[in-house]
């Protein structure tokens, strides 16, 4: 069985780029600052930092890794100072996550459009690091809009179509590039399925528009990331969620989706609404210090396959593993491929 990771990974500590989970009042502001004074040794440390990380996942034994998201101190913020349009030295305060926290966001105060290509130039360092195949990682249209302020658009639908087409752009130059596994992440969409299956898969439609079949399209859909370790009756989305959305990604352009499953056990009959698409299971939970078995990761891979064709079934953590001590990383990641290989 392949395995493959999500997102996120903990940073070196020689990197000195800030990340979002660093204690800091403002990290968004931080980062910012961080822009400006950065110099030569910074980003060297970047390109070091990035294949540190995926060289740990390949020695792990994961088949997919991904750049942990290495250069980025935000996984949405990243992308947007990318693009044309946010603002992010007047930043709006916004309720996030069915108002579970406040946060100050950047804001749109001008129409969305692509600018100068980012993510090809990441992926090819992190390519560089590896045989496997690097996955990478791009914010949904749909989890931006429910992320970010609007000051420009006359509703979310509208500034979320113009993200899908920016982003498109970035997809499009990453397939280009080379990159096999492109994956949006859409967390969002188990927090709101009813405006998901009105508009949002238009927009993840549009992210994936012109992208050639020999790129795999991926999906990543959470039920929530909790704001601490061992923090287990955090807020999360209905868990009733990915009933409601399977129909629709079964029937879309979607090859692979990626959802929770150690923090919250799935009815294991949910994998049967998925005819077509292949599963990225996740069987490691990315806030719990406690390390999951060999055997217990096993089992319920083995209790997941019941259900499921072989060939659809891929073992992944949760989300992403940024919030970790490293070496539980590691220790969470081996137990992950073992489990995964013998079976």
């Amino acid at each position: 069985m392949l395995t493959t990771t999500i997102g996120s990974y903990p940073k070196p500590e020689f990197m000195t780029v800030p990340g979002f989970i660093a204690k800091h009042p403002n990290p968004t502001a931080r980062y910012s600052e961080w822009l400006k004074t950065r110099t030569e040794e910074d980003l060297q440390r970047v390109v070091e930092g990035t294949k540190e990380i995926v060289s740990e996942q390949c020695t792990c034994g994961v088949d997919i890794p991904t750049d942990g998201e290495a250069p980025r101190e935000h996984y949405i913020y990243y992308h947007l100072r990318q693009i044309k349009g946010y603002d992010f030295e007047n930043l709006a305060t916004r309720n996030m996550r069915g108002d579970s926290w406040q946060a100050l966001v950047p804001c749109a105060r001008q129409k969305i459009e692509a600018a100068g290509p980012f993510l090809a130039h990441d992926w090819k360092i992190a390519q560089s690091a590896t045989k496997s195949p690097v996955k990478m990682t791009v914010p949904g249209p749909f989890t931006i809009t429910g992320t970010t302020a609007n000051e420009y658009y006359p509703d979310e639908k509208s500034l979320c179509m113009d993200l899908a087409d920016a982003l498109n752009v970035e997809i499009k130059r990453l397939a280009e590039a080379g990159c096999q596994y492109i994956q949006v992440d859409e967390p969002v969409f188990a927090r709101k399925p009813e405006l998901a299956m009105d508009w949002g898969f238009e927009a993840v439609e549009r992210c994936f528009h012109g992208v050639p079949d020999s790129v795999t399209r991926v999906m990543h859909m959470c039920c929530g990331y909790p704001s601490k370790l061992n923090y287990d009756d955090y807020p999360k989305a209905d868990r009733n969620a990915y009933f409601q959305l399977a129909e629709g990604i079964d029937s879309s352009s979607i090859n692979a989706l990626s959802i929770e499953d150690a923090h919250r056990h799935n009815d294991l009959s949910l994998l049967e609404k998925f005819k077509n698409t292949t599963i990225l299971f996740g069987v490691v939970h990315i806030a719990n210090t406690r390390v999951e078995t060999v055997d217990e990761i096993r089992e319920r891979l083995s209790q997941a396959l019941e259900h499921i064709d072989a060939d659809r079934l891929i073992a992944a953590p949760d989300c992403g593993l940024a919030m970790l001590p490293r070496e539980l990383v590691v220790q969470k990641l081996k137990n992950m491929c073992e489990a995964a290989k013998s079976l």
